[in-house]
């Protein structure tokens, strides 16, 4: 079982989300207009003259790049990697076997499957399928791209699948019933694409949390009302159970479950900026406001209890629970007085620790620890005893020097599978049943060859001082005479940390090639927990840019590489990272592929979702706020008369989280001064820059293409 989170929205949504764009002047506030900005227009995302300039865009990019006589090898590799049959099967538990979603070449859109744990500890299991969703879109005539679904507990086989047309974070939800593998004929249906979900409260009410028409949408185009619906009648008449705010973020009613699926709390909360929230629970049918710090959340149910995390240090009592701890209420004293109940600590984090990730089985709580970015995890327990009991862990036995995670866990007994993984090593999955050490469950094949090379870790000394971790990973035989091509990246935000993870493709395509790779772990990451991450918010965001920069300085001046030979890359938030660096120091890289990115800062939150942004960059339309994000604003950065690396832009048209419109306003920004640029954007794909093994091994080769003429090529 995962946690149970009434949080769970933001983990989805970490840089927000974007479905068509918002060409309001807001002028008078500040935010550039038409007047300001000529290409407002692009942010339309499907208009005929948008769509059109796009159209232009590929055929001159896609001219170069797909020309070159290395774009079909490269794409090869990739594709035979991800359409590779024997790579690791990952898996979730349900009572009536073991879940995969898995695509290859012969089902792009890809087939939810299932099998028992005694087949799929063979080398060859048995799959049944459940759910072809090729099938499914071609008698359909969509693009549907399978997004998960949410079943009724403790069975689970009565759930609601999600489903996207062409890659959305938007979803349409649909009955359907694993027991007979098809959908229920007159069963729920929310038809129309939005975000939020629902909850299953019984097999004929659901808790749903949706666009519900005018007025349940808040100003980032998110949901903040939650209503009660049960089978049979029109979702319009369902009563509403909890409303927020049209400012909030994002507001909803959840359930929180313990491990036998029981429903033991009604939660609701408040997102009043991306980071903060205020929470509830209801008592006799009222909401009784949480008294917990607003960046604190409820972490799920075990032993009895009810768990909470937190992000900044939380005093009660006269005691006071570090950021980052976990703290628990004995639970039915929680539900006689939530905010009186005794609390008690759990785990505090040593220096340079942070959790990572949880996971609950029928009878403890696993929590994934980064120690220093290594990998470890903690099994709890809470052993009751004359004076009442106390909470115990211990640390469960995994390799060391890794990167480990949760893979999935069983509600109903202790069965429990782990990852392990670094740069050059392929993931192994551990499994035990709780009876014994995990143990190797199944490999992942080596889809490069990494004899000769090896992993560094080294600092940079950030502007401020501040000492900056990253590691190289280099090719065999490289040298320190600053010839050799490296590609570096990170992300640095919404305390998301980038770990070291086997390299799959990026091993084959580039350092087979005797390209060398480094990984950056910046402030407004998560590698070192929440302080890490609040250091490098909204005013002091330029942190993160000058962390990056320092990396790269560090580079050159240790020999590594040199700026010609030096290529950045980054998605997302990761994306506008690249901006930054490129618009901040071009003497620094010879490349940069800027993936489904932000880039333009002062206009950010009139673009489709990005007012939900505001916490973690700050509103460009206060003043003072607007100063900060001015300054480094990649789209309003670029200027005439100065030498940037050819930068590479892609982004995908149903992207509705990010939006196209940063990358193609970017694109046109560099066009219109005379830079030389390359720009891509796939039709379908989303946030996720691909809905299908073949599209994703063409943006791979289009990306080691580029950055081959750049930093390799003579």
């Amino acid at each position: 079982m995962k946690l149970v989170s009434t949080l769970a929205l933001a983990a989805v949504m970490t840089i927000g989300a974007a479905t068509s764009a918002n060409a309001d002047n807001h002028t008078g506030d500040g935010v550039p207009g038409p007047d300001q900005d000529p290409y407002i227009w692009l942010e339309e995302a499907r208009s005929d003259e948008a769509l059109a300039w796009v159209t232009a865009e590929n055929e001159r990019t896609l001219g170069v790049l797909e020309a070159d006589p290395r774009f079909e090898t490269l794409k090869a590799e990739a594709l035979a990697i991800y359409d590779s049959e024997d790579r690791i099967p990952f898996v979730s538990f349900r009572p009536d076997g073991l879940y995969n979603f898995w695509q290859d070449k012969a089902n792009p859109k890809g087939l939810l499957r299932r099998t028992t744990i005694e087949s799929y500890q063979t080398d060859e299991p048995v799959w049944e399928t459940i759910l072809d969703v090729d099938a499914l879109a071609a008698a359909e005539g969509k693009e549907w791209v399978y997004k998960g679904s949410t079943c009724l507990p403790p069975a689970l086989n009565k759930c609601m699948i999600a489903l996207s047309d062409g890659g959305e974070d938007a979803t349409i939800m649909r009955e359907f019933d694993t027991s007979t593998k098809s959908f229920v004929e007159g069963g729920f249906e929310l038809p129309e694409k939005s975000q939020g979900g629902i909850q299953w409260i019984d097999e004929n009410t659901l808790l749903v949390g949706r666009d519900f028409g005018e007025g349940t949408l808040t100003d980032s185009e998110y949901p903040f009302t939650s209503r009660v619906w049960v089978r049979g009648t029109d979702i319009a008449d369902a009563p509403e159970v909890f409303r927020g705010q049209a400012d909030d973020v994002w507001a909803g009613a959840s359930l929180m479950r313990d491990a036998t699926g029981e429903i033991q709390a009604m939660t609701a909360f408040r997102g009043i900026s991306f980071h903060e929230s205020e929470f509830f629970v209801s008592i006799d049918s009222d909401w009784i406001p949480l008294d917990i710090p607003k960046k604190a959340s409820p972490y799920g149910i075990v032993d009895g209890h009810m768990l909470f995390s937190t992000d900044v240090d939380w005093e009660v009592d006269g005691q006071t629970f570090p950021a980052d701890s976990l703290i628990a209420v004995e639970l039915e004293a929680f539900k006689k007085d939530p905010n009186g109940a005794a609390k008690t600590l759990v785990w505090a984090p040593q220096d340079r620790q942070t959790k990572q990730g949880g996971a609950i089985t029928a009878g403890a709580l696993y929590v994934g620890l980064l120690d220093n970015v290594v990998g470890k995890v903690l099994k709890f327990n809470f052993e009751a005893n004359a004076t009442g009991g106390a909470w115990t862990s211990e640390e469960v036995t995994l390799p060391d020097n890794a990167t480990v995670g949760i893979a999935a866990s069983s509600n109903e007994s202790e069965q429990i599978m782990f990852t392990v993984t670094d740069f050059l090593n392929p993931t192994t999955l551990y499994y035990t049943d709780g009876s014994a050490d995990p143990q190797p469950l199944k490999t992942s094949p080596s889809y490069f060859d990494a004899a000769g090379m090896e992993v560094e870790q080294h600092e940079a000394t950030s502007a401020d001082g501040t000492k900056i971790p990253y590691f190289i990973v280099k090719p065999e035989g490289m040298e320190m005479n600053g010839e050799t091509a490296v590609l570096m990246t990170g992300y640095g935000g919404f305390q998301v940390p980038r770990l070291p993870g086997y390299l799959g493709s990026t091993g084959k395509m580039w350092l087979e090639r005797g390209g060398a790779y480094v990984l950056g772990n910046m402030r407004g990451g998560g590698e070192f927990g929440p302080g890490w991450h609040q250091t490098a918010i909204r005013e002091n965001k330029q942190r993160t840019w000058d962390d990056f920069i320092a990396i790269g300085d560090d580079l050159v001046a240790k020999g590594f590489t040199s700026p010609e030979h030096l290529g950045i890359q980054g998605g997302s938030q990761g994306g506008l990272l690249v901006g930054t660096a490129f618009t901040q120091r071009p003497d620094l890289f010879g490349a940069a592929i800027v993936q489904i990115p932000l880039f333009d800062m002062l206009r950010y939150h009139v673009i489709g979702r990005g007012a939900s942004w505001i916490g973690e960059y700050g509103d460009p339309r206060i003043p003072e706020q607007r100063a900060w994000i001015e300054g480094y604003s990649p789209y309003q950065m670029i200027k005439e008369g100065v030498d940037y690396p050819t930068p590479f832009l892609w982004a995908s048209t149903a992207d509705d989280r990010t939006h196209p419109a940063h990358a193609r306003k970017g694109a046109a920004r560099l066009k219109e001064q005379g830079h030389p640029y390359y720009y891509f954007e796939d039709m379908t794909g989303g946030h996720s820059g691909g809905v299908d093994n073949e599209q994703r091994a063409k943006l791979q080769a289009l990306q080691y293409i580029y950055l081959m003429q750049q930093l390799m090529d003579e």
